[in-house]
């Protein structure tokens, strides 16, 4: 089983994306007939193909209309409640940790939604759904624990003030980071520099400014997402090296010109023939041919 699995082995961290063939493509799709039925089915079977960021979306929705049926007071203890601060992680961990991803801080996150529904489907398409909540998770829980860390530090050494340990801190946005991160591998060359050194540029100048345990979360959760892409990218070449150097024999072959035809079923045996023939005293004798 595993090495037939092996075999057919081809990860999607290894497929990169090459932004010349794209946008050539794209313009040729554009300028061929029925543009606009051809445009609706595109967002259906881009939405289709990232059933996590829809369902995402749907639920920041959810929560943030939860949020405007409630009192202001109820809505604050309820996001205190679900914050990944110093006070809930040290008696809840676990459950503020998955909480805080699903609620939002704020008026209608439109933004965040409308950036679900289209770069973080684009990611899922491309590492496939499992992938795609391994590296969310991998940022969202990854930095969130190294911020709580160096709060409880600068707290126990009385660098900050003892309110940042109740302060609310909900939200997806290190999880997103994480996964704009591991975008950049999916491009290849220059844009690849690109991407990254942009991101490097925004979420640096973001802490350096700001100088907020949020804004050090969002560096912290960019420089998660791209250790999991190149850990993800490296094994991912390994196994499919080790794919390429296995015996001919053992792989499995592809029909070609040169392998055997099929084998010929054996010709029908002779029908066996009753043939009646007189006998000398005037009967009739049964052969069989």
């Amino acid at each position: 089983m595993a090495s037939s699995a092996l075999n057919h082995y081809r990860s999607p961290w290894t497929r990169t994306l090459d932004l010349d063939a794209g946008r050539r493509h794209l313009l040729d799709w554009w300028h061929g007939p029925d543009r606009i039925y051809r445009a609706g089915k595109a967002v259906h079977d881009h939405l289709a193909g990232a059933p996590a960021s829809c369902a995402y979306a749907f639920t920041l929705f959810v929560t943030w209309w939860t949020l405007r049926g409630i009192s202001d007071f109820a809505g604050h203890r309820l996001i205190l409640s679900a914050s990944t601060n110093l006070h809930n992680m040290r008696r809840e961990p676990v459950q503020v940790l998955v909480a805080s991803a699903f609620w939002t801080d704020g008026g209608f996150p439109w933004v965040i939604i409308l950036g679900f529904l289209t770069v973080m489907a684009f990611a899922e398409r491309w590492l496939g759904t499992l992938r795609w909540i391994m590296v969310f998770a991998c940022g969202h829980v990854g930095a969130s624990m190294i911020v709580v860390t160096g709060i409880a530090f600068a707290v126990h050494h009385d660098l900050i003030p003892l309110r940042i340990a109740v302060a609310s801190d909900v939200g997806s946005s290190y999880g997103s980071t994480a996964v704009l991160a591991a975008l950049s591998f999916h491009l290849r060359g220059t844009p690849r520099a690109v991407w990254a050194a942009g991101l490097l540029v925004w979420f640096g100048f973001a802490a350096w400014h700001g100088r907020t345990f949020t804004d050090y979360g969002h560096l912290t959760a960019l420089c998660i997402g791209f250790a999991v892409g190149a850990v993800a990218v490296a094994l991912s070449r390994r196994l499919e090296r080790i794919r390429d150097q296995r015996p001919a024999g053992t792989r499995r072959r592809l029909p070609d010109d040169t392998a055997p035809g099929p084998i010929e079923p054996p010709a029908p045996a002779q029908a066996l023939v009753r043939e009646n023939r007189p006998s000398a005293d005037g009967r009739s004798e049964s052969t069989l041919h």
